[in-house]
């Protein structure tokens, strides 16, 4: 169960690295997009925490049967509901569904909800949504509905949607026009859906000024792009990525990435191709000012070159890495010379070792 407490300490937006956490909420104080991490999504513990009893109720005469109600927060979870209960108050801003039966969002579901800024329906049973469910939900922001049964990208999504978390749920296509008018969209989890790369219509992503995509546990060979049949990312493929500063491609089938490709992500923090079948480490890391973590563990590198990750040179770089992982690769670990990690915080940020055949 996701605890108000715990669910009122998520919301927030860190001011430290881009892709760090903070606390969780104040939606008349958020000035940002925040972003959970997978485990928040799925209902994890997290600290910061908030004490249940020093929230004022509101509305508690609107409040539904067996739901905990305070301030504009309506928690629902874990209730084994079969659908969208009724008489939420209209001054919503948070509806927590998750964990529970509902395999079906309705035309009038979320009717005068107009206020809604989070919609939490993670972990349940939903394969079906009317076309006009989402209508009166004109200032939704986040939208979580992770682990359900949807077969496609859910139709008609509001305008104002900035994050929405779609994974583990069964979709084999995204359309074009699907994000169509979703100018503030700027964060896409998809990852853990049986995606592959004919499954992206040409210009699926038009329009979209994405800080944070991830398609991890998929089947893809390559970054989506305007045709099928990709076997690397090319140089084309970034260029509508140019402001992601995360980019999450794990436990795919990429063997290649074309010299440049990364070059057109100048933001980039955080770089995921673990769990895929490269055979050297990407040529342009050294180039990327900001990059910080480069997750690279479980493919088939055999040598890291002393330039691999870092630039020739002081002062190039603006942030070191503070994690490089490398490990369950059939690299000679011992031929790998000490000035390749010159550009890293700390020794210990960096993992090595544990190759199995």
């Amino acid at each position: 169960m996701w605890p108000l407490w715990r669910l009122v300490s998520l919301l927030a937006l860190s001011q430290a690295l881009p892709f760090e956490q903070r606390g969780f909420w104040d939606f008349t104080l958020d000035d940002g997009p925040f972003m959970m991490n997978d485990e928040e999504a799925s209902g994890a513990d997290t600290s910061g925490v908030l004490d249940p009893d020093s929230v004022t109720p509101t509305y508690s005469a609107m409040c539904p049967f067996g739901c905990h109600c305070h301030l504009r927060v309506v928690q629902c979870s874990d209730l084994g509901l079969k659908s969208v209960p009724k008489e939420i108050s209209p001054d919503t801003t948070l509806l927590d569904l998750q964990n529970n039966d509902i395999s079906e969002l309705r035309k009038d579901d979320f009717k005068g909800l107009q206020h809604l800024y989070a919609l939490v329906l993670v972990n349940n049973k939903i394969s079906k949504i009317h076309e006009k469910a989402f209508s009166p939900l004109r200032k939704l922001q986040k939208l979580y509905i992770s682990k359900n049964h949807l077969v496609e990208i859910p139709p008609n999504l509001p305008s104002s949607l900035v994050e929405l978390r779609i994974h583990d749920n069964r979709i084999r296509k995204v359309p074009k026009g699907v994000f169509s008018g979703l100018r503030n969209m700027n964060c896409i989890e998809m990852g853990g859906n049986p995606l592959e790369n004919s499954g992206f219509e040409p210009g699926a992503f038009d329009g979209l000024k994405l800080n944070y995509l991830r398609i991890s546990e998929a089947k893809l060979t390559g970054i989506p792009k305007d045709h099928n049949k990709i076997q690397a990312i090319e140089l084309e493929d970034l260029l509508r990525y140019s402001k992601l500063y995360r980019l999450g491609l794990g436990h795919n089938q990429i063997r290649m990435i074309e010299n440049g490709s990364l070059s057109f992500l100048p933001t980039l923090r955080e770089l995921h191709l673990d769990n895929n079948k490269l055979a050297r480490v990407p040529s342009g890391l050294p180039d990327l000012k900001l990059l910080q973590v480069v997750y690279l563990h479980s493919n088939n590198i055999t040598k890291v070159g002393v330039n691999d990750f870092c630039p020739m040179g002081f002062g190039v770089k603006r942030a070191y890495y503070n994690g490089i992982s490398l490990f369950n690769n059939p690299v000679p670990y011992w031929e790998v010379q000490p000035a390749t990690f010159r550009c890293v915080t700390d020794r210990l940020a960096i993992q090595f070792g544990n190759y199995k055949k």
